[in-house]
């Protein structure tokens, strides 16, 4: 398990960013032929290749920054959607290796007119690549959930009053602060506030 917010943030950060930075390069190469050109090379990125490995790592990114805000309650539930997104850009990637053929026809039809390859579809590194970020995601946000009751401070002005270690300010009266709400009804009516203290 990890224990350490700063470091299970980092590391999903980091690893959000790799997601996102995989997607840029070329996934996939053929070629068609058009009534122009006997030969026109088809690059497809991996944005192009599988969409949703973007929209997963941002998510990605969102759950990251969302863990060091929340409390307990709402980290583990970050850090689930954190790794379902990993899960999500793992599978984006395996789908692009299991069928190659259909988004580079895509690519074709989209770029030159044509739908009919007429060379082999080239799978370049990248999609491997990117099925070993998102495991890599799984894996930090797995072993993060299993450390966030090890993480300590910065949750509890996110917690309900009255939630387990979070004082509530009913829960003591003479060490309440001044009533903000209270003053400023007093000086509506014309009355100092501050005269009683």
């Amino acid at each position: 398990m990890i224990r350490s917010r700063s470091r299970a943030v980092v590391l999903l950060l980091l690893l959000g960013g790799a997601a996102f930075a995989v997607t840029a390069p070329v996934w996939l190469r053929t070629t068609v032929a058009t009534a122009l050109e006997p030969e026109v090379v088809i690059e497809v990125p991996g944005t192009a290749a599988a969409p949703a490995v973007s929209a997963a790592a941002f998510v990605v990114l969102a759950g990251a920054l969302a863990a060091t805000l929340a409390g307990r309650v709402a980290r583990w539930i970050a850090l689930t959607a954190t790794g379902l997104a990993g899960a999500t850009v793992a599978s984006g990637a395996v789908v692009v290796l299991l069928d190659a053929r259909a988004p580079a026809v895509s690519a074709a039809a989209d770029a030159a007119g044509v739908t009919t390859l007429t060379s082999p579809v080239e799978v370049t590194p990248w999609p491997w690549v990117t099925v070993a970020v998102g495991a890599a995601v799984v894996v930090v946000a797995v072993l993060a959930a299993l450390g966030v009751r090890s993480w300590s401070g910065g949750d509890a002005r996110h917690e309900r009053d009255g939630s387990p270690g979070v004082a509530s300010d009913r829960d003591d009266p003479d060490d309440a602060g001044p009533d903000a709400q209270a003053d400023w009804d007093a000086l509506t009516r014309g009355t100092d506030p501050s005269a009683d203290r």
